[in-house]
């Protein structure tokens, strides 16, 4: 293990899989609540083991980058989910001393949306992608999960891990063919690790709270057997780390009508060693996303509890993986991923 340094870990790592991951809370003019995400994953095709990636291992390059994002209208309770298989990086990403990506979709129908994660200035970033163009400033310093930003999981499942959870944010997003100016509140996930997939099943949570106090849970399974964790972060950026964590879903699961899992939307989280009880549930039900064979859900909640027997709300974000499901369309994704990635690295070639 080596001691996580910024900024020079904001950059990408030579590991079978990583991901740099935004939620936010936002809200309009008008009052109206909308929330996000956008995530960029970059992994190693000969090792990470994705089922659906095994169709292209023999080609001469090793990683490849997909990004996954959400935009949430909560007051309508619309839901735009993007997905892609495989995001094009630009040739100078990752070359400046801060955070610097620029990518896109390849498939071009009519245009492109450049996709931008950058970093003017220390923990000062923009994020862009089709539905957000947004800008975040970072009020904390870094969380850094387990202590030390290195967390051990199941087994020999471990991983570099840290956290901004109090990014002030402002900028426009995109309903349809509205602008909207929004402000709001964002935390930011950086994670890479050794681990190649397997069908493991997780229950994550942030919480950003009214007092100023930020949570980060997580339960995680794997061959019957759970780690749990949680970090904590003060107003005043002292940070607190327990594995005293309980986890408990309650009310009735939501069943997609796509998929068919179900999907506990309520959960009660505590950690009794900080004196923190949290109830979350989510305003918005349709938040599945599903990703060559797999599915998970991902999306905001609304929160209330107590810390220290002191009444708090606030907002979260919750991402539930490895649910029993009906969802298999490999054959499908896995021809047309083939296809894909063939086609753009001849095109590289031939630019070459």
């Amino acid at each position: 293990m080596q001691q996580v340094r910024f900024p020079r870990d904001e950059q990408q790592h030579n590991h079978i899989i990583e991901w740099w991951y935004w939620n936010g809370h936002l809200v309009d003019g008008r009052g109206n609540r909308y929330s996000y995400m956008n995530c960029l994953f970059r992994a190693d095709i000969k090792r990470v083991n994705f089922p659906f990636l095994k169709g292209v291992q023999r080609l001469p390059f090793r990683t490849v980058f997909f990004s996954h994002s959400l935009l949430t209208d909560i007051g309508k309770k619309k839901f735009y989910p993007r997905i892609e298989y495989v995001a094009t990086v630009s040739k100078d990403s990752f070359t400046r001393p801060l955070l610097y990506v620029n990518y896109a979709d390849p498939i071009i129908v009519d245009g492109y949306v450049n996709k931008v994660m950058e970093e003017p200035e220390l923990f000062t970033y923009r994020i862009k992608n089709e539905d957000i163009d947004l800008n975040l400033t970072s009020k904390k310093p870094p969380l850094l999960e387990g202590g030390k930003g290195y967390v051990n999981l199941v087994g020999d499942r471990s991983t570099y891990y840290y956290s901004l959870t109090d990014l002030r944010t402002a900028g426009h997003i995109r309903v349809g063919k509205k602008l909207i100016p929004v402000i709001g509140k964002s935390w930011m996930d950086h994670q890479w690790a050794n681990i190649p997939y397997e069908k493991n099943k997780w229950n994550w949570f942030s919480f950003q709270l009214d007092n100023n106090i930020e949570v980060m849970a997580v339960e995680y399974g794997r061959h019957g057997k759970k780690t749990k964790l949680a970090s904590v972060c003060y107003k005043s950026g002292k940070q607190l780390h327990s594995d005293a964590v309980r986890i408990t879903p309650v009310g009735r699961a939501w069943v997609s009508p796509k998929t068919k899992a179900r999907y506990p939307l309520e959960w009660r989280v505590e950690l009794p060693a900080i004196g923190i009880e949290l109830t979350a549930k989510a305003p918005v039900k349709q938040q599945e996303m599903l990703y060559g064979t797999l599915n998970y859900w991902e999306g905001p909640l609304d929160v209330t509890g107590t810390v220290e027997g002191t009444s708090v709300s606030g907002l979260g974000f919750c991402e539930l993986v490895g649910y029993e499901s009906e969802f298999d369309n490999m054959k499908f994704i896995r021809t047309s991923l083939t296809e894909l990635i063939r086609s753009g690295y001849d095109y590289l070639v031939h630019m070459r």
